[in-house]
């Protein structure tokens, strides 16, 4: 029996989820809302299902911060896997390609990492939510459509490999806003001209906020009531988070 809907002004702030793969950034926001009976619900940068870690929901009146906290820079983890080329860049695509790999080690995935830092242009991948006259890219690439998709400017602080163990490499990147992390493994596979994917990505920043201090969603679910208003980070905090530093 869902809870009743608590009045609006009762829950206004930030939930810092641990989210796990498989919903989507939508579905949480979905849950969040029914479970605690939240009118106003919204999150501050989309991560696909499979992809897991920090994800910002707004309750309330701080709803409206939502587009300066979508602006934040973003730090994620994760790994890719070489010699296989997937039509949406990631392993929840349909393989494209196969590939011999080269002879790889991280002195050589960093060197071409770091081609990638800096100011860059980057198209979206055409399995996306990037419209095109309206429509999702993902929704015509569903009927076997390739839309030519314009590149935009996204900026990447830095990309680092920690680890290479044949055919998956391990690695950081710190990226603003509107970074397909799924393009940089495709890019990255076409320098090397073996092909790649990305295989997971966990996010572990946003901004200020880490996930060291969001809460699993199942653990989120389990809180009474009463306890749910310990874990928001207030309005007026999230103010002073904001303020130019």
């Amino acid at each position: 029996m869902p809870r009743p809907t608590r009045q609006e002004t009762d829950l206004h702030g930030a939930l810092l989820i641990d989210k796990p793969a498989g919903p989507t950034s939508h579905d949480i926001v979905d849950i969040i809302r029914g479970q605690y009976g939240i009118k106003k619900v919204g999150h501050c940068g989309t991560l696909d299902p499979a992809a897991t870690g920090l994800l910002i929901l707004l309750l309330g009146k701080a709803t409206k911060l939502s587009q300066k906290l979508t602006a934040d820079h973003k730090v994620y983890e994760g790994s890719m896997e070489f010699g296989i080329t997937t039509d949406s860049y990631d392993a929840q695509g349909a393989i494209t390609c196969r590939t011999n790999i080269p002879p790889l080690d991280c002195i050589k995935l960093n060197t071409l990492a770091q081609g990638f830092t800096g100011d860059i242009q980057q198209k979206p991948p055409m399995v996306s939510a990037v419209k095109k006259n309206g429509v999702p890219l993902y929704k015509l690439a569903r009927k076997g459509k390739i839309i030519k998709r314009e590149a935009k400017p996204v900026h990447i602080f830095s990309f680092k490999f920690s680890d290479y163990t044949q055919p998956v490499g391990k690695f950081r990147v710190h990226c603003s806003k509107g970074t397909y992390v799924r393009s940089l493994a495709h890019e990255l596979g076409e320098k090397l001209t073996c092909g790649a994917h990305l295989r997971t990505l966990h996010r572990a920043d946003s901004g200020d906020f880490n996930i060291k201090d969001a809460m699993k969603l199942e653990d989120l679910l389990e809180l009474p009531d009463e306890e749910l208003t310990a874990r928001v980070i207030t309005l007026l905090e999230l103010t002073r988070i904001l303020q130019p530093k």
